[in-house]
């Protein structure tokens, strides 16, 4: 799987999610076997650039390469300059996004919404191919309701314009995350386009990935949600990608680890009181499906300092420890 001039070590990539693919995650993922991570949405408006929350998105210090960071905003002007300024951080790819269903990004016409607009995407897309020497991805969904399915046309723009990869979640605007996720418009894509796509949605599972991979012949997946608090997802999927079997999932102990060096990239990059309240839903998310952690998510949740979080976690997981115990989530319905 290549990008431009970036060979990816395999081809699993992580989804941008806003509020969660903060560097530490990205980091983490990538350490886990993910061949690249897309950072948070950056807003266009460059009123916001000076912002704590946009400055963050663009730290990328210390970050494994290749460094790509997703754009949003509807004006192509404002998008090109947003191009720019990423790159000056550091960006070694710019990906646009026209995936987002969030009604705060619809509203000002960005996100999906640009789907109904055919030649803004084209004027965008220009726009920002001809601001920058790197690389640009861009992602989409397959149309903007279940009636307006426009994927193969924005995907043959996105061609004409330079783009150079396409990410594809395979449900439409009006979708939102709601139901399944389908998969015969990114093979419809795949087979109308000569750049690489990616296919995105209900993407969990090492045995969904071979299967996505092989319906779709997508040059590679994109997970989000599913690796939230389960980083070595990639590193089990690639594992059977490449040999057939499955890994066992991990032991209590290693999850205790993964999640305590976690927590002290989210402190440290953060701070103390922003970091705190992030790493929560982190947390939450990790701890999903071991025995007791409905009753520990919903304490954890009250504590107020990183010390208090991290003798929590502790106590938690030494509890754990001696079960020997392994991640389930055949335990969460009665925890």
């Amino acid at each position: 799987m290549h990008v431009g001039p970036y060979q990816l070590k395999n081809n699993l990539i992580v989804a941008p999610m806003a509020g969660v693919t903060d560097r530490p995650f990205r980091q983490l993922c990538k350490a886990m076997g993910a061949g690249m991570a897309v950072s948070e949405m950056v807003a266009s408006n460059s009123l916001l650039w000076g912002s704590e929350k946009t400055r963050r998105r663009a730290n990328h210090d210390g970050e494994v390469e290749p460094i790509s960071v997703q754009i949003a905003g509807a004006d192509p002007r404002m998008m090109a300059d947003a191009a720019l300024y990423n790159v000056d951080q550091g960006a070694q790819i710019i990906d646009i996004n026209m995936g987002c269903p969030a009604k705060k990004v619809c509203n000002v016409m960005a996100g999906s919404a640009l789907l109904k607009d055919e030649p803004l995407v084209g004027r965008i897309l220009d726009a920002v191919v001809a601001a920058v020497d790197v690389p640009v991805t861009l992602k989409i969904r397959t149309g903007w309701d279940r009636d307006n399915r426009n994927a193969l046309r924005v995907a043959r723009i996105a061609e004409d314009a330079g783009v150079q990869a396409l990410a594809i979640h395979g449900r439409t605007r009006a979708c939102g995350f709601s139901g399944e996720a389908e998969y015969d418009t990114i093979a419809a894509v795949k087979a109308g386009v000569g750049i690489p796509v990616i296919a995105n949605g209900d993407i969990n599972t090492p045995q969904q990935v071979r299967r996505v991979l092989h319906y779709t012949g997508a040059d590679a997946v994109m997970i989000g949600r599913a690796a939230q608090g389960r980083p070595w997802m990639f590193r089990e999927i690639g594992h059977f990608l490449e040999t057939g079997e499955q890994l066992p999932p991990p032991e209590v102990e290693e999850i205790h680890r993964v999640l305590v060096a976690h927590l002290h990239d989210l402190y440290g990059f953060y701070g103390e009181h922003t970091g705190v309240r992030v790493a929560r839903k982190h947390i939450s998310w990790y701890t999903k499906g071991l025995a007791g952690s409905a009753a520990f998510r919903h304490a954890m949740n009250q504590l107020e300092s990183s010390a208090e979080q991290l003798a929590a976690v502790d106590e938690f997981f030494t509890q754990l420890a001696g079960r020997g115990q392994r991640l389930t989530y055949v335990e969460e319905a009665a925890a």
